[in-house]
């Protein structure tokens, strides 16, 4: 009896459409990778700024590939969101925050794809799926054209030598203009690219697209566009069609030379010989075909997908390179052999983890040879060995197991300790190891703790897994302030994991601006000279001690020194231990800010001791009131860490970036320029960079990075030293009160 006949009899006759459905999908999915030739695998990435139509698009593509029934919106009404969009919080924002895999099929070829974030706050997610993929759809939006993050997007390409399509988007927004976009792409990303689709009308009038190569109309009818129908150019197009073909064969004749040949001998073209051309140009990033329409209505979808198989390349067309360590020698060199025959030894690069609801998942792309479930892999970093359970493709948050992958597939393992970027192979004695993942250095600080002190266990798992998970997120204690501090690529960055630390792990956390560090330190040597006396009965305490507190030199002001120069017996040797104590033991919180002391050094020069009364802990505490007395007769001042930072702008924000430094109290120490991009290296307090970030973003469009690293300490300006003072003596209760002041007034 068939499992279908079983659940008619027990009478569950609505769950027979859902089964259908699995049993279809899985048999037309299950086990195609093996069938596969190299040829018909593509791995691609969809990435963009914000909002320029990722996550619709890859709806879109799963839905025409049969992936998925039905589509949603990633804002959508039905509260279901996009099947990529699998965490419940970007839904509720409709936004992409961490990138997510799946695997279609199209026309017989199988294409990986991963949707990754367009915020700028989660880079991390965008360089990680870059450095595993073969190629990358660019999507641009109709209106807003080149942004901030196309601009990071498109150097992050660049970085990892990933040939790209360039789509533009949203044809039907109010104010679309792709021949605008397509000018931004030239001057602004420096691509050669030229269309290879044009719209049939634009905002409300967009009723399809036609290609230039094939010189022939489309039109997307049907229930969700899913019947392409061919039409003739229309009439009023075929003057634009031929001058942007014209255009198009011009700029490929520039970069390929086997169709310049062509071109100059003027033997005319076939259609196969323009896309022959479009496809050897686009593999060496020397060509970018710009494709048109819109993910949301439904139009040029299809299309983009034959533009996926005719222009990107397979993994056997993209040269992957693995390093050999060998002793005393230079690194060598090789390359992977990406064949589907399982003839090399497995190599594969863990480039996302992320845990899953079984432990720890690792996502893998595999470069050659075969993996089978049940084969054992090492770690090229750690050397441990791991034997394989399972192997799974992922589907979004879904998963199908599967028992190989071959060269060429993204897969995932379970219950596999490693990090991002970490290289597994079957034979350990090859040595080989792949190139790691670039990880950006983070640029926002923030203090956090858990508003409940019950929820501290669940806190310190939370951070654990996100700091593996994200390379980007950084987590430290300092004990100069006492705070926790995590640091992250933005203040969105560290505010979604303030709200996953609460939604997973029930865990509510603060999130506040961390303290800075100051220092207080002597402008000029103090002498000191002080007894400590006490008697009462029995056994007192008696211990004296001379000498002098000195400022050390600016480039050790960090430091604290003790010396002994005592000559003689007035401070017994094994005293001596006490004194040192003492001083450090107050030298942790000064008397102006509560700040710890730097900079100087205790001279400990005479004194003088009691045959009895003295003790290791009367010359401890008599270094502690030599120490006071030092407070009250020195001359202190407050210092502050000074940070070195780096901007770099586009040249038309350098007057304002500069202005906003010297606001800041910066000190800019050089500048650089090049190809368009202005750098600035300035010293500015770190006190005054909190909330720089938001400020450089909103006032250079977003296109405007910095970095920032510790270079010293330096004296505080005396009214922000003034401010700090006040603020620590109204915290301490030491301030004078409204009604003393008054009085003092009055008399």
């Amino acid at each position: 009896m068939t499992i279908l006949n079983v659940l008619k009899l027990r009478g569950v006759p609505q769950r027979l459409q859902h089964l259908k459905a699995f049993i279809q999908d899985f048999s037309s999915h299950a086990h195609f990778a093996e069938h596969q030739a190299l040829e018909k695998i593509r791995n691609i990435g969809i990435s963009a700024h914000i909002d320029s139509g990722k996550t619709t698009l890859t709806e879109r593509i799963l839905f025409y590939t049969g992936r998925i029934s039905q589509m949603h919106e990633v804002k959508g009404k039905d509260n279901v969101g996009a099947t990529m969009d699998s965490m419940e919080l970007e839904r509720q924002r409709g936004i992409t925050i961490q990138s997510a895999a799946t695997y279609t099929k199209w026309k017989d070829y199988n294409i990986n794809i991963i949707d990754t974030p367009g915020h700028v706050d989660f880079t991390v997610e965008v360089e990680r799926a870059l450095r595993v993929l073969d190629g990358a759809i660019l999507v641009l939006c109709a209106v807003g054209g080149v942004q901030s993050q196309t601009l990071t997007v498109n150097r992050q390409m660049k970085r990892y030598n990933v040939p790209c399509l360039a789509f533009i988007n949203k044809l039907d927004r109010m104010g679309s203009n792709p021949s605008r976009v397509l000018m931004q792409m030239r001057t602004k990303l420096k691509h050669n690219a030229a269309f290879i689709q044009l719209p049939i009308g634009l905002e409300n009038e967009c009723k399809g697209i036609v290609d230039i190569v094939e010189q022939k109309a489309m039109y997307f009818e049907g229930d969700f566009g899913l019947k392409v129908r061919e039409d003739e150019v229309p009439k009023d197009m075929l003057a634009e069609v031929k001058d942007r073909r014209q255009e198009l064969i011009e700029h490929l004749s520039n970069v390929d030379d086997v169709f310049g040949e062509l071109f100059l001998e003027e033997k005319g073209f076939q259609d196969s010989d323009i896309k022959a051309a479009i496809r050897r140009s686009c593999l060496k990033r020397a060509f970018t075909p710009v494709l048109v329409g819109t993910a949301l209505k439904n139009k040029g979808v299809q299309p983009l997908l034959d533009a996926v198989l005719d222009y990107l390349p397979n993994p056997g067309e993209v040269e992957n390179i693995g390093l050999i360590e060998k002793e005393g020698q230079e690194t060598e060199k090789i390359f992977l052999n990406p064949a589907r025959d399982g003839k090399d030894p497995f190599v594969g690069l863990a480039f996302k983890l992320e845990a899953g609801r079984f432990g720890q998942l690792t996502y893998l792309r595999c470069y050659q040879g075969v993996l089978k479930k049940g084969d054992t892999i090492f770690n090229m970093r750690s050397m441990k060995k791991i034997r394989l359970s399972r192997l799974v493709r992922l589907h979004s948050n879904q998963m199908e197991d599967v028992n190989e992958v071959y060269a060429g597939d993204i897969f995932a393992l379970f219950g596999v300790d490693c990090a991002s970027g970490d290289t597994f192979v079957t034979n350990p004695k090859l040595n080989l190891s792949m190139e790691s993942i670039f990880v950006p250095e983070p640029v926002v600080s923030m203090a956090i703790q858990p508003v409940n002190s019950k929820d501290r266990d669940n806190f310190s798992k939370a951070v654990a897994r996100f700091t593996k998970e994200d390379p980007t997120f950084h987590f430290h204690f300092d004990n100069d302030v006492k705070e926790t501090i995590v640091s992250g690529m933005g203040e969105l960055h560290l505010e979604i994991y303030a709200q996953r630390m609460e939604r997973e792990y029930g865990c509510p956390v603060t999130l506040g601006k961390p303290k800075v560090a100051f220092r207080e330190t002597l402008t000029r040597p103090c002498e000191f000279d002080y007894l400590h006396k006490k008697q009462s009965g029995g056994s007192g305490q008696y211990a004296r001690v001379i000498g002098v507190v000195e400022p050390l030199p600016p480039h050790q002001n960090t430091n604290l020194e003790f010396v002994d120069q005592t000559v003689g017996t007035n401070v017994p040797k094994p005293f001596v231990p006490g004194v040192e104590k003492g001083f450090r033991l107050m030298a942790e919180k000064g008397l102006l800010s509560g700040s710890r002391l730097s900079g100087i050094i205790f001279r400990l020069k005479d004194g003088g001791h009691h045959i009895v009364d003295s003790s290791e802990l009367a010359f401890n505490l008599a270094a502690q009131g030599a120490i006071r007395q030092c407070f009250e007769n020195g001359s202190w001042q407050i210092i502050e860490p000074i940070m070195m930072v780096e901007v770099v702008i586009p040249d038309e924000f350098q007057g304002a970036v500069i202005g906003q430094l010297n606001k800041r109290k910066g000190i800019i120490t050089g500048t650089d320029g090049i190809e368009g991009w202005f750098t600035i290296y300035a010293e500015v307090p770190l006190n005054n960079m909190f909330g720089y970030a938001g400020e450089l973003r909103s006032s250079t469009q977003g296109k405007g990075e910095f970095t920032m690293e510790y270079s010293r300490y330096a004296p505080t300006q005396p009214e922000v030293q003034e401010q700090i003072i006040n603020a620590y003596q109204i915290a301490e209760g030491l301030a004078p009160t409204a009604d003393k002041e008054k009085k003092k007034k009055k008399n």
